[in-house]
């Protein structure tokens, strides 16, 4: 019976998206409007002229991990994750029409347990 190959430890993650972030980055595709909701928890609705770029998101790909003396330090999020993440900290990246933010791990600031 033939042996089975397996993906060497620090291989990065297979995702269905064409990216494989490298060390501790992290691939986020962020919420759209309707996810997010235009409506704050007091009623009022927001107008499109005066959103921001979401700070939430779905983790989609996550890089091996970074390294720290010589050992790997694998990343805390795995993908389908819903995270915040800082505003400011990510690249933002279009791949078949499709908006992806890559930023780094400790840009992440939280998970979202909903």
């Amino acid at each position: 019976m033939a042996k089975k190959k397996s993906a060497p430890k620090n291989a990065p993650m297979k995702t269905s998206v064409p990216i494989a972030p490298l060390g501790d980055r992290v691939v986020i595709k962020p919420l759209s409007a309707d996810e997010i909701g235009t409506t704050t928890a007091s009623g009022i609705i927001i107008p499109d002229s005066v959103k921001e770029k979401p700070m939430e998101g779905t983790v989609i790909a996550v890089g091996p991990g970074k390294y720290e003396d010589g050992i790997r330090i694998p990343v805390s999020v795995k993908p389908g994750d819903r995270v915040m993440f800082s505003k400011y900290g990510f690249d933002e990246i279009k791949m078949n029409g499709v908006e992806y933010y890559v930023i780094s791990e400790s840009n992440v600031l939280a998970v979202i347990t909903k």
